[in-house]
Order: structure tokens, then sequence, then C-alpha cells
């Protein structure tokens, strides 16, 4: 996660304490606890409590008010334009989840939010990288736009790779890998899917492991697609049904769809 309060995003042993203890909360789908961590009281920590409470949003589709709530307070408190855009970027995404998820229709804020972080996050940061990825989920699953998802992406995973991160590349490997799939490219789709996977059992990232199992599946034919995919449930069960939209790609016979992330 970008813009976090303290040093490291709490994945490596050298990562402060704090957000390696934000970080397990994070991993194993208790977000709000993770949240509840962070000293609100700073620009940095406020957008980060905003980002894990937008995130708890997009993977369970609840506790839409305090991600509202807890993004005022980052806006609130965001004095330079790198704190305004990282908040206006968790802005952009909170719509996009919304818009996903049928909630309620934000596409024209999601964008505008997004294009003003684009205004605000200078080139060449780690936020600038996230902001593609997110740019990229909007073309994919909301305007419907492959090529320009591809491209977001493509950015987003060179910027990742250059600053070292590896939960980031998890999502652009496996975005990349799922519009591999949509135009048959079968080796292509699973060699990314594998890496996704790969990363995010390294990183001990939980709440995704599940997720790219379940893409992996779509890759492979049986009885390996067919192993995956009841790992994938097995995770799923553990975790409570999180992320709330694996439930429909885990229920048989299992399709390639849009996810959100």
């Amino acid at each position: 996660m970008a813009y976090t309060a303290m040093s490291g995003t709490g994945t490596t042993s050298g990562d402060d304490p704090l957000q390696t203890a934000v970080w397990r909360l994070r991993s194993r789908a208790c977000w709000a606890d993770a949240a509840a961590l962070i000293p609100p009281d700073t620009a940095a920590g406020a957008v980060q409590r905003a980002a894990l409470l937008v995130e708890r949003c997009l993977y369970t589709e609840q506790g839409w008010q305090d991600a509202e709530d807890a993004l005022r307070s980052a806006e609130a408190l965001a004095h330079d334009d790198e704190e305004r855009g990282a908040a206006a970027c968790e802005r952009g995404q909170l719509a996009y989840a919304a818009t996903l998820h049928g909630v309620r229709d934000r596409v024209d804020e999601a964008r505008a939010a997004l294009g003003r972080a684009a205004a605000l996050i200078p080139p060449d940061t780690a936020g600038r990288a996230l902001l593609d990825f997110r740019r990229g989920l909007l073309a994919e699953n909301i305007s419907r736009s492959p090529q320009a998802a591809r491209a977001a992406y493509r950015r987003a995973h060179t910027a990742a790779a250059a600053h070292s991160d590896s939960l980031l590349l998890s999502f652009t490997w496996r975005h990349l890998a799922g519009l591999a799939l949509r135009d048959g490219e079968m080796a292509e789709a699973r060699h990314g899917f594998a890496e996704s996977l790969r990363i995010r059992e390294e990183l001990g990232y939980l709440v995704g492991t599940a997720p790219a199992l379940a893409s992996l599946a779509d890759a492979e034919t049986d009885p390996e697609a067919s192993r995956l995919r009841e790992e994938a449930r097995r995770l799923f069960r553990l975790l409570g049904g999180v992320p709330t939209w694996l439930a429909r790609q885990l229920t048989p016979p299992a399709t390639p769809s849009p996810t959100g992330v």
C-alpha cells in the first residue's frame, strides 16, 4: 500500500513494527482492526486508514460510510500536492468500488478523482504506479476498454518493479494475465497468474491468495484446474466468504470474469 504512515509496508523484516502489525491484519481481511492501529492525526496516517477501509469495501461490499468518513478526514489533513493526490486516488477507488458492486453509479466521480490525482501525484513515484493500476481497473471493468486497461497495467507494472512494490506487482501480473486469457493467449495467462500467486504466497497475502488460485485455475486444465479451485474454495471459506465477489467465480462451472482486485 502506498502512502504509509511510517517506514515500509509491513511485508519485509526491516519495516516499522506498526506497519508489520497493520500488514498482518490487512492480509487476513481484518481491515478495520488494521485501520484502528494507525494514528489518524497526520495526512499520511489518515490516507492509509482511508485506503484500508476503501479496500474493505472492495473485498466485502460493506463499510461504505466508514470509508467515506475516513476519506473526508484524509482530504481535510492533506496540505501538499502529493497528499492531496493520494487522497484523490483513494476517493477514485471508493467511487470505482461502489460502481463495480452496484451500490451506486459513481463512475463520473471515479474518473474525476483519478484525473485529479494524476495532476497532483509526481511522475516516477510509487503513488503513480498505484494510480496507473487503478486507472486500468476503471478502463477494464467499467469502460470495457481492454486496450486502455492493458496500457495502464503495463505502466503500473513497470513502475511497481522499479519501486520494488511486490504486492502491486501481484496485481498487475494478475490483471495482465486476465487480459491475455480473454485473448486466448494461454501460456502468457498461465505465466502471469502463476507469478501473481507466487508473490502473494511469499508475502503471506492470504486474502488475495484465493483469487489468485481461482484465476490460475481458469487458465489450467483438469485435474490441475480442479485442484486449484478447491484450494481457493478452502481459503475462501476460511476467511468467511471474502472477497465476496469470488463466490461467483468459484461456483461451477467457473468462467473467467472481470474482478476488482
